[in-house]
């Protein structure tokens, strides 16, 4: 749906023509629409209709005519649709009632119709009411209108909005912190030590600050290569939560430990295989050895407090059952999250560019301070578009509040996603143990029963 803003003109009607219908605006003139009435007359034909009122004289009604302004989000309307929608959105208010000219403005990143329209009908000489009730039939008309042609909420910061320079600033430095990342992955896997890790990235080019620990150190490690314009902070906002001084540090000694203990997992000998099964010394040979893993794995499954094959395989059902359960917990964390995010952003959005609404609706001259701040007015509008879709009060819009709610899901997301771990580690450990077990069991000992399982066969 497009946002939609309206305010009434008193005097400027022949600056606001002219602003609307800039050539450098509409294509060269190619996205300019009237009715009953051209742009270079529309002043004069306004002013007829208006001459011809039967209350022209009453006080309350001083505008001469209407500015209404229908945005639409960055990147997902062509100009040719936007200014048929705008036309639709027009006829179907206007019920060809009133003289109006409409442009379409290509020089901006988000797509925006301008209908100015006479504040007098040409045919009961009757003022347009410039209403809640009107408002909200604009509005309902233009979110129709975007529906019947698939479009979607509009999205003020989407980039495909930002000017080019920003936009070819922005994706410069997503490649460099990608490269950062690439960079600090690679060290960490060859190094050994912390120290090492700081050598190897200072040896690749990296100037780096804050790399201590301790109370008087700084909380965020920074990285600086020759061809980034300011360091970039080792922080889970910055580069990611894996990055950070404490989680490189925490990488490179678990990669340490796993050198020192590996996970050696021995696997069963096939006794029927070709060249064992023909000779009774290695079928003898095989059986012991099989015997010394199997009893190995019963000691591990002990070590679970788990005393018999059944047991085992009801802890392992069991576990994968709250594996799932967390990963569904966790994908409900994620989606608030990411929901409370954009709200947050259209709240900052919102509260960034109130002073500018709050001026527009008090000027005198709102067609010229529109035209001076149009950007902050149609961002404003759109965020304040969203949030009203979303609930949320805008009397007790609280910034800071939605950040402890995003920071308390994350901290319960953090500590799902530990338990989803732990138990897909626990999980992997009995599977082996339940794939030797039973291997064994099928093979070599099928005189021994899953209810006696904790019963060892002697060595």
């Amino acid at each position: 749906m497009a946002v939609t803003k309206i305010h009434g003109i008193k005097t400027t009607v022949n600056k606001a023509i002219e602003y609307i219908c800039n050539p450098d605006k509409t294509d060269q003139n190619l996205y300019i629409s009237s009715f009953a009435c051209s742009p270079e007359t529309a002043v004069l034909d306004f002013k007829y209709t208006l001459d011809h009122t039967h209350d022209c004289r009453d006080p309350h009604n001083t505008n001469k005519a209407f500015h209404l302004i229908q945005a639409f989000s960055p990147g997902e309307v062509s100009y040719e649709e936007a200014h048929q929608i705008g036309k639709e959105l027009a006829d179907r208010l206007l019920e060809g009632k009133y003289s109006y000219v409409l442009t379409t403005h290509t020089d901006k990143g988000h797509v925006h119709n301008h209908l100015i329209f006479c504040s007098a009908d040409n045919i009961t000489f009757s003022h347009y009411h410039d209403c809640k009730k009107n408002y909200w039939k604009i509005r309902n008309l233009s979110d129709t209108l975007c529906q019947e042609h698939n479009l979607s909420t509009i999205m003020p910061d989407g980039k495909k909005g930002m000017k080019y320079n920003e936009w070819a600033a922005n994706k410069s430095e997503s490649s460099k912190k990608a490269q950062l990342r690439k960079d600090i992955n690679q060290t960490i896997r060859i190094v050994s030590t912390y120290s090492e890790f700081l050598a190897f990235m200072e040896a690749k080019g990296y100037e780096i600050k804050n790399a201590e620990f301790g109370e008087s150190s700084r909380k965020y490690i920074t990285f600086r290569s020759p061809d980034m314009s300011r360091p970039v902070r080792g922080s889970a906002k910055s580069l990611g939560k894996n990055f950070t001084k404490e989680r490189i540090k925490e990488r490179i000694e678990n990669k340490r430990q796993k050198a020192i203990f590996p996970s050696v997992h021995n696997k069963l000998i096939d006794t029927n295989a070709p060249n064992i099964a023909g000779n009774i010394g290695l079928q003898k040979w095989a059986n012991k050895e099989n015997l010394k893993i199997v009893s190995a794995e019963y000691n591990k499954m002990f070590t679970h407090n788990l005393h018999n094959f059944s047991e085992l395989e009801d802890r392992i059902a069991l576990l994968h059952m709250q594996q799932k359960e967390v990963n569904t917990s966790v994908v409900s964390l994620e989606s608030q999250i990411r929901h409370l995010r954009e709200m947050l952003k259209y709240a900052e959005q919102y509260q960034k560019n109130k002073i500018y609404d709050d001026h527009y609706k008090s000027s005198k001259d709102p067609d010229r301070y529109f035209r001076k701040y149009e950007s902050q007015i149609i961002l404003f509008a759109g965020a304040e578009h969203i949030l009203q879709e979303n609930g949320i009060n805008l009397k007790h819009l609280n910034s800071n509040k939605l950040q402890e709610q995003i920071a308390d899901l994350i901290s319960r997301k953090e500590s799902l996603n530990t338990q989803y771990v732990s138990f897909k580690q626990e999980i992997k450990e009995l599977e082996l143990i339940h794939q030797n077990l039973s291997k064994y069991l099928k093979q070599d000992a099928p005189e021994i029963q899953r209810s006696s399982h904790n019963q060892l066969p002697s060595l």
